[in-house]
């Protein structure tokens, strides 16, 4: 199976609005990548990775997030720039990642994504609040690997 029919169109539909939900809350920028299987041993090296690839990086105010899934090997990672990191504590993303995995180990994908990424909105408007002169910086589209 394709990775980009892991979710159905109303699927990916629900996480897109949940992404779009996100960024009218901040001027960080929100990714989600979904692929079969994670290619590194350590699915953080991996996400770092797809951060690059995707140009995450080169934000403004490197306010970048992704949200990485390899579903079949049931691995996911939260990753921020180095803009959020440089404002936030360390534990920032843990509460986002146990709601994650609540919803992923009731096989609810969707649902936790779309949640995961509107906790993250929530959180990053405190560092990142959205601006009139905000510009969506990277495409609010899935990608799949």
């Amino acid at each position: 199976m394709p990775d980009s029919l892991f979710f159905s169109d109303e699927e990916q539909k629900q996480i897109i609005a949940a992404i779009q939900e996100a960024e009218k809350q901040t001027s960080g920028e929100v990714k989600v990548h979904i692929e079969k299987n994670c290619t590194a041993s350590d699915v953080l090296e991996r996400a770092k990775e797809v951060f690059g690839i995707l140009g995450m990086h080169a934000t403004q105010q490197q306010n970048g997030v992704l949200f990485y899934l390899a579903y079949e090997d049931r691995k996911f990672a939260v990753l921020g720039d180095k803009g959020i990191n440089e404002k936030v504590p360390a534990d920032f993303w843990d509460s986002t990642k146990d709601l994650l995995r609540s919803y992923f180990s009731q096989s609810k994908f969707t649902d936790g994504l779309s949640a995961g990424i509107k906790e993250a909105g929530i959180q990053l408007k405190i560092h990142f609040p959205y601006r009139s002169d905000d510009v969506n910086e990277l495409p609010d589209d899935i990608s799949f690997g």
